[in-house]
C-alpha cells in the first residue's frame, strides 16, 4: 500500500503517475476483496482507493524488452517509486545507479521494511516486512491496547499509509534540491524507521527519564480518552491543570479543581478509578451532542466518537470536500477520502477512477515514448505489454 499510497498524494496534486502492473493480472489488490459491484463487472475497493488519477502501463519488466521500456520510461520522467521486495529491482538492472546512468536528474524512492541506502544498512535491510512488523518493533505496537491485555494493532495499513506520505515528503525535498543542484538523488523510505519517528514521544520519555511508558496506563496527565455518555462516546484529553478546571465546573465539580484526589495531572492519573464514574455520571443521560456543544462552550474541547457511518452524514466533511465522489465507468460512483492539505490556490484535487488494467500501455508506449502501433501489436503478442480489453 504504501507505493500506491505515495503515488496517489503526488497523482491528488497534478503529478502524471504511471503505474506499471504485471500484464493479466496487475496490482495484486486488483483481486483483494471487498469488490464494488455493478451487473457483471467488479472492481477491489482497496485499488479503487489508492490509485485514482493514475495510467496503467501493464509491462512485464522480467523480460529484456520490458526493462528496455522501463529504462526509456526513465529517461523522460522526474520520479520513480518502488516499494517490492529488497533487491528487486537490482536484480533486473532497473535499481538507482541503474536509471542514474540513463537519467542523472532521476529522483528515486525506495520503500522498504527497514531502509536500504548506502551507509545505513542495518542487518534487518533485506527483510521483507508488512505494517504490523513496524507497529511492532517501532515501540508502536506496545502501546496499543488496555494494561491488562496483549499489544494490538492500529489502523490497518497505518505504517503503509505514513510511509507513502513520507514518501511524498521527501520526493518534494528531493525535487526542490534538484531545482537547486541539477542532480536528483536516492529516497530511502523505512517503515519501521518512520513508525519510530510517529512514535518520538516514547524515544524522548525513555531518553530523559528511563521510564518506558505503559500501555493503557497514563502516569502524568488524565482524564485522556473516550467516556460514555446516553448514545456513545466523545473523547476527552486534560493535558493541564487549566483545563481541568472547566471540565470539572461544567460537570458541576468544581470543587475537584483543588482537591487533592484531582488537582494535579498525576494526582488524577492515580485516582482516575474514582474521577471517571464522577463524569460518565454526568454524561449518563446526554447525548453526545450535548456533551460535546456543553463542554465545548466551556473551553474544553471535545468530540464525538464517530463510526464511518457518523462521518458521513456530519455535512463538516462535505463542507470541507474531504469525502470526494468518483465516478468508474464499470462499475459506478463511490466514495473516497481526499488527500490533504488544502492549497487556497488550488482547493480541489483532480477525480479520475483508477484505471482498467493496461488502458494507458498504447496511449504511454506510442505517445511518450515513440513506439509505433505495429511495434506495440508485437510487444502484445510477445507478453512484453498487456493491452486494456
Amino acid at each position: 500500500m504504501s507505493g500506491p499510497y505515495c503515488t496517489m498524494l503526488l497523482a491528488d496534486a497534478g503529478a502524471e503517475v504511471i503505474k506499471i502492473e504485471r500484464p493479466g493480472k496487475g496490482d495484486p489488490r486488483r483481486s483483494i476483496p471487498p469488490f464494488a459491484k455493478r451487473d457483471d463487472a467488479r472492481k477491489a475497493f482497496g485499488y479503487m482507493a489508492y490509485n485514482r488519477n493514475k495510467k496503467s502501463l501493464a509491462l512485464n519488466v522480467q523480460s529484456a524488452a520490458g526493462q528496455e521500456i522501463v529504462r526509456r520510461l526513465a529517461g523522460v520522467s522526474d520520479v520513480v517509486v518502488e516499494n517490492l521486495r529488497p533487491g528487486s529491482m537490482t536484480k533486473i538492472g532497473l535499481d538507482y545507479e541503474g536509471l542514474k546512468a540513463i537519467n542523472p536528474r532521476i529522483v528515486y524512492a525506495m520503500i522498504s521494511g527497514f531502509g536500504r541506502l548506502d551507509g545505513y544498512r542495518s542487518d534487518y535491510a533485506d527483510r521483507p516486512a508488512f505494517d504490523i512488523v513496524a507497529e511492532a518493533m517501532s515501540g508502536v505496537m506496545d502501546l496499543i491496547g488496555f494494561e491488562d491485555k496483549p499489544p494490538t494493532f492500529t489502523l490497518y495499513g497505518l505504517a503503509d499509509v505514513y510511509s507513502g506520505m513520507i514518501a511524498a515528503y521527501g520526493i518534494m525535498q528531493a525535487l526542490f534540491m534538484r531545482e537547486r543542484t541539477g542532480e536528483g538523488q536516492v529516497v530511502d523510505v523505512s517503515l519501521t524507521d518512520n513508525m519510530l519517528a510517529l512514535n518520538e514521544r516514547m524515544v524522548a520519555l525513555y531518553s530523559v527519564t528511563g521510564k518506558e511508558p505503559q500501555r493503557g496506563k497514563l502516569e502524568h496527565l488524565w482524564p485522556r480518552g473516550a467516556f460514555k455518555c446516553k448514545d456513545g462516546y466523545v473523547a476527552l484529553n486534560v493535558p493541564d491543570d487549566i483545563v481541568w478546571g472547566r471540565l470539572a465546573t461544567a460537570v458541576g465539580r468544581p470543587d475537584l479543581v483543588n482537591d487533592p484526589l484531582s488537582a494535579d495531572g498525576t494526582s488524577r492519573a492515580a485516582n482516575a478509578h474514582v474521577l471517571q464514574p464522577i463524569i460518565e455520571g454526568w454524561m449518563a443521560d446526554k447525548t453526545r451532542q450535548e456533551v460535546v456543544d456543553t463542554l465545548n462552550t466551556a473551553g474544553m474541547p471535545t468530540g464525538p466518537v464517530y463510526t464511518a457511518k457518523d462521518v458521513f452524514a456530519d455535512p463538516h466533511f462535505r463542507t470541507r470536500g474531504m469525502l470526494v465522489d468518483i465516478d468508474d465507468p464499470t462499475v459506478g460512483t463511490y466514495t473516497f477520502a481526499r488527500s490533504t492539505p488544502h492549497l487556497s490556490a488550488a482547493p480541489e484535487i483532480v477525480n479520475q477512477p483508477s484505471p482498467a488494467l493496461g488502458q494507458h500501455t498504447r496511449e504511454i508506449l506510442e505517445g511518450l515514448l515513440g513506439y509505433t502501433a505495429d511495434a506495440v501489436e508485437r510487444l502484445a503478442a510477445d507478453e512484453v505489454v498487456g493491452l486494456a480489453k
